[in-house]
């Protein structure tokens, strides 16, 4: 049985910046909205079908370290609330390929941003839910 350790060098690019090293976790969610198709006659409730198309509704959940250096979380994503961006997510550095799919979500929407979360003795993290947008995965 293959398997792998996801993320444990991972790929995380949010509006073209590079922020894998400030990554503790990385969740991306695909999803569809559920379209009810039941008719008249029907024994069961029915979804979706080959000729029911819905809207995608999809997110990307990343926890990253709160740097306020140049080119780091602070300076990338203060700028990204209220509007949309890109964000890349593959579980490890290196080539897209068929065993390291590139997800890039497209359009996505930062609604909020904490700059300062800390506690006495702890790093500061910040956790961030970028929403809506087209997602894709590239394997070659």
């Amino acid at each position: 049985m293959a398997t792998s350790v996801y993320l444990s060098n991972p790929n995380v690019t949010i509006n073209s910046v590079a922020l894998q090293d400030q990554c503790t976790s990385a969740t991306v969610n695909y999803v569809y909205e559920q379209l009810e198709t039941t008719a008249f006659g029907d024994t069961a409730r029915k979804f979706g079908g080959s000729s029911v198309v819905s809207l995608q509704n999809n997110t990307i959940e990343v926890e990253l370290y709160q740097s306020y250096a140049a080119s780091e979380t602070e300076a990338t994503i203060f700028g990204l609330v209220g509007i949309q961006t890109t964000i890349v997510v593959a579980p490890a550095s290196g080539s897209v390929s068929a065993t390291n799919p590139f997800y890039t979500l497209v359009g996505a929407y930062l609604e909020s941003h904490t700059p300062i979360s800390a506690s006495l003795g702890e790093l500061s993290t910040v956790t961030l839910t970028f929403a809506g947008g087209v997602l894709t995965k590239t394997t070659t």
